[in-house]
């Protein structure tokens, strides 16, 4: 106890190990084999600087089908509408904004020009369309809003479409053709509502990732590989991991198509965490696609790089063909696409299919 207090330290002890000398069981030999070199590793990581080099695409979760009806115009049996002048009154509500003018003919420029300040083109339209809903609503069970949106489409066509005719001294006069289908807005409606017609077509609903609805190349986090990887410079990640000697021929195409302006982007589809789900033999499976490709005229390519085709490949293709299909119906992510290449001869007539 008084060595305790003195030093604050216990009492040494001291133990004896024994051990058995390797040599006992394997002769190694004066020299030792030395250990392998270890593989070179590769950070692979997104670059903020490429920004310009950035991808983006929708999560999806699955495509549902849905049966929606519509509201359409078969234009091949649509029936003209002429608008003439001389038939054409001013309304109590339209008068003021013409300078209180009875007659369209007797308006100068300076009153059109007022005139036609009050009643844009996109006015016009939604009036068009809001009449015809209100005339329309036993057409249809489609919700207010959708069909609202059907008939400004349709009234839009109709209003740019050759079943308008309107006299030629108005026909290239925007200012008074303005003021022509203003005054005519009841006989436009009218006449349009007659042709509308009902159709049931099958419309893909994609279902988006709640969490994380858009993917990104920024979004990736560095990771480390043993693989051969490939520097990029027109990619917004750092490598390009080459699986195959095709996929290396792949990248050196697709920096040399962006060098001619081709191609404005490209990535290798590796821990960016797009996939596309799909079905095979009763389960669910996640299908990684090889490439992104952004081309310099806004259309998205996603590539395939195969060596065999095979059931599970043609579920892989339906799947695809789906999600493209969805996502070009949604709107609002660009113009996408997908294809395979199945050797190195076809990498340009793909590239050059789409660019």
């Amino acid at each position: 106890m008084r060595l305790i207090l003195e030093t604050s330290l216990f009492r040494p002890e001291f133990v004896n190990v024994f051990g058995v000398p390797l040599s006992v069981f394997q002769d190694v030999g004066e020299e030792g084999e030395a250990p392998p070199t270890p593989k070179a590793s590769f950070q692979v990581r997104a670059l903020p600087e490429r920004k310009e080099k950035e991808i983006r695409w929708p999560n999806i979760l699955r495509v549902d089908t849905l049966l929606v009806e519509d509201l359409v115009l078969d234009w091949d049996r649509v029936e003209s509408l002429e608008l003439n002048s001389s038939e054409t009154t001013l309304t109590a509500e339209i008068a003021p904004a013409l300078a209180g003018y009875t007659n369209l003919e007797n308006l100068s420029e300076i009153d059109l020009e007022q005139a036609a300040s009050e009643f844009r083109f996109q006015s016009l339209l939604f009036r068009s369309a809001r009449k015809l809903y209100l005339q329309n609503q036993g057409l249809s069970p489609v919700a207010g809003s959708q069909l609202a949106i059907q008939l400004i489409r349709l009234a839009e066509q109709f209003l740019h479409s050759e079943h308008l005719v309107i006299p030629s001294r108005y026909h290239n006069d925007l200012l008074r053709r303005r003021l022509l289908i203003a005054l005519n807005l009841d006989r436009v409606v009218a006449h349009l509502a007659n042709q509308v017609q009902k159709s049931n077509r099958q419309r893909l609903e994609p279902v988006f990732d709640q969490e994380a609805p858009l993917g990104s190349t920024a979004f990736m986090r560095p990771w480390y590989t043993t693989k051969p990887c490939k520097l990029t410079l027109h990619s917004q990640i750092s490598h390009a991991v080459a699986d195959s000697t095709w996929e290396a021929t792949l990248v050196d195409a697709l920096e040399k198509a962006a060098e001619g302006g081709e191609v404005a982007a490209y990535a290798k589809n590796d821990h960016l965490g797009f996939a596309v789900r799909y079905f095979h033999r009763g389960s669910a499976r996640n299908y990684l696609p090889d490439f992104f490709i952004r081309f310099s005229n806004g259309k998205h390519l996603i590539l395939e790089v195969k060596g065999r085709e095979g059931d599970k490949e043609q579920a892989k293709k339906e799947a695809l063909d789906t999600w493209v299909a969805a996502v070009n119906e949604y709107g609002g992510f660009g113009e996408w696409a997908w294809n395979s290449i199945f050797s190195t001869n076809e990498i340009q007539d793909v590239l050059q299919k789409y660019s």
